[in-house]
């Protein structure tokens, strides 16, 4: 059974609630784009692309769900709904690439038919999901050569299909190798404090009949220095102009102890997730989450409640830690700023259709 993080069904957003996986696969279904914002924020649905969809598919439930007589007030409403579904999450610039996308539909329309505004935004959403099913399965063709027979291949969180409206990043490129009859062995990370790798990642590959060991993420040392990683690979949620990249917290670390052991370290994600904007990491903005998340595992308490906690979502990779980007595109590598510029004026990659 294919794995649809983020459908359209009957008029409503279909989400697979990932907070109860793995231990049962359930769906959240709704037409309130207060629920869905509500699932963005929770992680319910969660990886940059995938909460992109999302929120494009809110903008859609939102104009088809306004009273306005007329395309004015409809577009008002629109730009509403964007504007509060991405104060849900601040670093996954997928979103707001989507919402910008949404608005520059409605934007385009100048006829008085708000029928037929309703319907271009449900249509740009739909090819905003289509989308983004055609880049993950390009960026595995790109990457999969990357992977040798017999390699082992550290990943941090989840980058699948639950991450993406596709096959996924990351674990896109797993998935294209094992097509092509290759055999190998990926380690994941648990990655604390929510355990995305260990709940979410290991169950896509194992799904996939990969070879899987999950290990703490205060193993990811002792795996490399013992000779069982040749290749670490992992998403990203937001890139800069630079190459520098953000992903969930902990992968600064990993791409750290790569360069220690000599071991090559690369991004897979969408040319959607380079934020044109951002010259350098340090710009990108961090998510600071819910102290609950690191006292807490699973609803158990596991620290003294009146402990003081830091709880930063994600960390920055400078681009000097990334041997290279695996996108829709092709597989960049250092220098990055002027190759991520050219990816920009290729027709499809940013902003269009």
């Amino acid at each position: 059974m294919s794995i649809e993080a983020v459908s359209w069904s009957n008029g409503k957003v279909k989400l697979i609630d990932q907070t109860k996986l793995p231990g049962k696969l359930t769906y959240v279904v709704t037409d309130d784009i207060t629920v869905l914002w509500d699932s963005i924020k929770r992680l319910v649905v969660r990886g940059a692309p995938a909460i992109g969809i999302a929120g494009a598919f809110g903008v859609a439930l939102a104009a088809l769900k306004s009273r306005a007589k007329n395309c004015q007030a409809l577009k008002k409403d629109v730009f509403k709904a964007a504007d509060y579904l991405a104060t849900s999450r601040p670093t996954a610039v997928n979103l707001f690439w989507a919402l910008g996308r949404m608005k520059q539909a409605a934007l385009s329309v100048e006829a008085e038919n708000c029928g037929s505004l309703r319907q271009l935004l449900l249509e740009e959403a739909i090819h905003i999901l289509d989308d983004d099913k055609m880049r993950c399965s390009e960026i595995g063709r790109n990457g999969e050569r990357l992977i040798k027979e017999g390699m082992g291949i550290l990943t941090h969180c989840n980058a699948g299909a639950l991450a993406t409206g596709g096959s996924g990043t990351a674990l896109s490129v797993f998935f294209s190798a094992k097509r092509r009859g290759k055999k190998f062995t990926v380690y994941v990370d648990e990655t604390r404090p929510l355990l995305q790798g260990a709940r979410l990642t290991t169950w896509e590959l194992l799904r996939e009949g990969i070879d899987t060991v999950l290990i703490a993420d205060n193993m990811a040392a002792q795996v490399m220095k013992e000779g069982k990683i040749g290749l670490v690979i992992t998403g990203s949620d937001r890139i800069a102009l630079n190459g520098d990249a953000a992903n969930k917290i902990g992968t600064y670390g990993i791409a750290t102890l790569a360069k220690a052991h000599g071991i090559p370290f690369y991004v897979a994600a969408p040319v959607s997730t380079i934020d044109f904007n951002i010259k350098r990491g340090r710009e990108i903005p961090i998510e600071q989450r819910d102290a609950s998340e690191i006292t807490s595992c699973r609803g158990k308490k596991i620290a003294p409640g009146n402990v003081k906690v830091y709880n930063p979502a994600f960390d920055v990779t400078p681009a000097s830690l990334i041997a290279g980007i695996i996108t829709e595109k092709g597989l960049i590598t250092p220098p990055y700023k002027n190759k991520i510029l050219m990816l920009k004026k290729k027709k499809g990659c940013y902003g269009g259709k």
